[in-house]
């Protein structure tokens, strides 16, 4: 009996420390399987400008963001560093994400960089139209010239054809054949920076404001189907 208690006094604390090793062995891979910490939001981004409109600023680096420069650079507009070197700080827009709010803007010459930018204003966007506001503008299924209730009454829509000489948006059928045009009005400062990011692409999606149908009449002379204001031109 002694021998008994003896042998269990030994075993006991051996299957101990094998059950917490194991344990350990088990635990080591969830330890690490755990997620990794998000990273922190950018915000600053080097680059050359590779175009700008309004107080729009297009810097691939900056991907997907729109840089906005609210106020002016040295007295001149954010085209004026087009084709030029700069890192610009600042952070993404609250209400939009995908917009970026220059703070400062430094222009690299010489090597050495220099302040050309600080903000001092709120951010007004100019005809800015947010993500958001973009799923309100569902695609227009126009099939003929003489169904004018394809976009009739619609307010607004978007439409998937090519920009002709900036006035006439050509859209057309699954064959390639043309369906008819829409009479482009007027285009926003924000639809015109977006052409430009698209500017490789001949065809992509244009968000419209509808107004006037043309007249059935000239609409099957001309396949003019109605005057619209451009909004915004995206891939999707």
């Amino acid at each position: 009996m002694m021998r008994q208690q003896k042998f269990s006094r030994l075993i006991f604390p051996s299957v101990l420390m094998l059950i917490l090793a194991a344990g350990g062995m088990i635990a080591a891979p969830q330890a690490q399987e755990a997620s990794p910490a998000a990273p922190a939001p950018a915000n600053e981004f080097e680059g050359t400008v590779k175009f700008a409109l309004g107080n729009y600023l297009y810097l691939p680096s900056a991907k997907g963001f729109d840089v906005v420069v609210q106020g002016t650079i040295e007295g001149k507009d954010a085209s004026s560093l087009v084709g030029k070197e700069i890192r610009v700080k600042g952070a993404m827009l609250k209400e939009d994400p995908s917009v970026f709010v220059a703070d400062t803007i430094e222009l690299k010459e010489a090597g050495q960089y220099r302040n050309v930018f600080t903000r001092t204003a709120e951010v007004i966007l100019e005809d800015h139209l947010s993500a958001k506001e973009r799923e309100e503008y569902q695609a227009l299924k126009i099939t003929k010239i003489d169904k004018a209730d394809e976009w009739e009454g619609k307010g607004k829509g978007k439409v998937y054809g090519q920009l002709v000489n900036g006035s006439v948006i050509r859209i057309a059928d699954e064959k390639g054949k043309e369906i008819g045009r829409i009479l482009v009005d007027r285009r926003t400062t924000y639809a015109d920076y977006y052409i430009q990011k698209l500017r490789l692409f001949d065809r992509f999606w244009f968000y419209l404001n509808i107004k006037d149908t043309v007249d059935l009449k000239i609409r099957r002379k001309t396949k003019e189907l109605f005057h619209a204001d451009l909004v915004f031109a995206g891939l999707f």
